[in-house]
């Protein structure tokens, strides 16, 4: 194992960051324990159903792991890990935890309903309660889930016989919100989302596994911590795989912690040198989403202020040649092609229609022309030319 090769190195009693769901290793930030009050009040539950949920590797399992630790006498427990099952396999998973006994090579779901039936109202008369408890629950078919929502029906006149809690990836509150599952999901009597953790928790999960793992110096330097936080998106997982092999690359370099330059690489080795897509932090997401209101404010605004500005410009250019229209001088409609060219960005054809209009109008009394810079400068000079040579000759005159 590659924590064997540093363990002795760093003074390790044992790997600290392996990836397997130890309890003794569980880190109890703000979230691993609000889930596992939730899974404690599904232990004490009257019945029904209670749901954890959380991205790939932020710790369901080890908070699972945890809670079977704290399970009392007087609790029964079963424990699904494998939920691609049909109704018969799951029932018959069920019995199996429980200790039912149950028809050699049975397939009837109603031989299997009354026996966990019979099983439940004889461990109510003990004073006994039971707890069905299924991980990677996203993974379940809607029969079976059926399935489940009727094995809470068995109940007495005070609270219900099963409780169950659903662990699973966030699809399955996609899922469970479905109109044809509504009637499981009001059964819901409590959820929790399990989140990443925090830049600052990030730092504390660390140093709590390393503790754990018999080293009490600090082996990460503080920018390290904070590399390691955006390159895992506080993704306990991800900390544990690419912690391990920093400190493998800290043991071969000779160092005696781990620096930001041996997390990069180490990280870089972990993800691959393709860019790896790594979890949505809080931050980003708030980022994002200010980003998106931003948008959302400035480019109204901005094409509010071009329409308004357009359509006043416009609307007096048209006024003004309604005004001229008796004279014998056509209006300026130049100008108002002018405006029009970069106002139907923003309205359509309306004012090319009204300039259309007075083109036609007063085409028909000569060709119209779209005003010649040089050569309204050119008329100007020859003006003022003959100006001055008039001038010039009343002088030779006097």
């Amino acid at each position: 194992m590659v924590g064997c090769m540093y363990k002795e190195y760093f003074g390790l009693k044992e790997p600290p960051f392996s990836i397997a769901p130890d309890p003794r290793y569980l880190y109890m930030s703000e979230g691993h324990c609000e889930a596992l009050a939730h899974l404690r009040y599904g232990l004490r539950g009257d019945g029904g159903f209670v749901l954890l949920t959380g991205e790939v590797g932020t710790g369901k399992t080890t908070v699972c792991r945890s809670l079977l630790g704290e399970v009392p006498d007087d609790l029964n427990i079963a424990f699904i890990l494998n939920p691609r099952v049909t109704v018969v396999e799951l029932l018959a998973g069920i019995c199996d935890e429980l200790g039912i006994v149950y028809p050699e090579g049975n397939l009837s779901v109603k031989v299997f309903a009354d026996r966990i039936n019979e099983f439940l109202i004889e461990s109510h008369s003990k004073r006994k309660r039971t707890v069905l408890i299924i991980e990677e629950a996203q993974n379940l078919s809607f029969d079976v889930l059926e399935q489940l929502r009727l094995l809470t029906n068995l109940e007495t006149n005070e609270h219900k016989l099963m409780q169950i809690i659903m662990v699973g990836q966030p699809e399955l509150r996609e899922i469970l919100g479905r109109t044809e599952l509504r009637q499981l999901e009001q059964r819901i009597t409590a959820r929790y989302h399990l989140g990443p953790l925090s830049d600052d928790e990030v730092a504390n999960y660390v140093s709590h596994r390393l503790s754990v793992g018999g080293r009490t110096a600090e082996l990460f330097q503080t920018s390290a911590l904070r590399k390691l936080f955006r390159l895992t998106g506080g993704i306990p997982r991800l900390i544990n795989v690419v912690c391990d092999r920093a400190l493998l690359g800290a043991y071969v370099q000779g160092k005696d912690r781990v620096d930001t330059e041996t997390l990069t690489k180490a990280a870089r080795e972990v993800f691959g040198k393709t860019k790896q897509t790594l979890p949505v932090t809080g931050r980003e997401k708030l980022l994002a989403g200010v980003m998106f209101v931003l948008i959302g404010i400035v480019l109204p605004a901005v094409y509010y202020h071009l329409k308004t500005s357009y359509a006043s410009a416009i609307a007096g250019a048209v006024g003004q040649a309604h005004v001229n229209a008796g004279s014998s001088e056509p209006p300026r409609l130049d100008t108002l092609w002018w405006f029009d060219r970069r106002s139907s960005l923003w309205h359509g054809a309306k004012w090319q229609d009204e300039g259309m209009r007075y083109e036609e109008r007063w085409t028909a009394q000569g060709p119209l022309q779209k005003p010649n810079e040089n050569e309204e400068d050119q008329g100007q000079y020859n003006d003022r030319s003959s100006r001055s040579s008039g001038k010039n000759a009343g002088g030779t005159g006097d």
